[in-house]
């Protein structure tokens, strides 16, 4: 039966052939895009990008090398829940979206915790995870107060809070505004050393 099939077919140079060989490298290139994401061919995260992740992951990975230890997928994974048991505002949504919350619909945690586990830097991280939910760089924190200028006690609960869920911390047991404020002036050091005033 072999016999029977036309020519065209079966010479490299004739142009059956040619059609064949330019289909098949169609078809190729659509296997080979389909199986990489197309995150690899836009461009970067900016600065101020996916500000939330970013941010986020760098507190965390920066924790898992100050403590000087092995940073395995297992450390990472663990680490990661402790700090989502303990976010909130938009971190909190953050941890949602990546499926580190008892809530998240999805889960996609592993796109963190490996990555983080051999160095990859948190802004390529985040970048990597915009391409599977574009609402992970959508979140951004609320307008910053700058602490080195702003009275503190001239600020409402709610926005000396909001300034604590930035930071991923809480004030527990915290019942009157000097409260916060004494909370807020304690942790200056860690995340605002510049805000830190001499009378302190």
């Amino acid at each position: 039966m072999w016999k029977h099939l036309p020519r065209a077919n079966c010479g490299l140079g004739e142009p059956g052939a040619m059609f064949y060989h330019r289909d098949l490298l169609q078809l190729t290139i659509l296997l080979l895009l389909s199986l990489f994401p197309f995150t690899s061919l836009s461009r970067g995260l900016r600065d101020g990008d996916c500000e939330v992740c970013v941010t986020f992951l760098e507190r965390l990975y920066n924790t898992l090398q100050e403590s000087g230890g092995e940073i395995s997928t297992e450390v990472v994974e663990k680490e990661l829940l402790r700090r989502c048991a303990e976010a909130t505002g938009k971190e909190n949504r953050l941890c949602y979206y990546i499926g580190a919350t008892p809530d998240a619909a999805t889960r996609i945690i592993g796109e963190i915790v490996r990555p983080l586990s051999v160095h990859v830097p948190p802004k390529k991280v985040c970048e990597r995870l915009q391409s599977q939910d574009s609402q992970i760089c959508d979140l951004k924190y609320d307008k910053q107060i700058d602490l080195a200028s702003v009275d503190l006690k001239k600020l409402r609960v709610r926005e000396l809070k909001k300034v604590l869920e930035t930071w991923g911390e809480t004030c527990r047991g915290c019942a009157e505004k000097s409260d916060f404020v004494s909370r807020i002036n304690e942790l200056l050091p860690k995340y605002a050393p510049h805000a830190v005033k001499s009378d302190l």
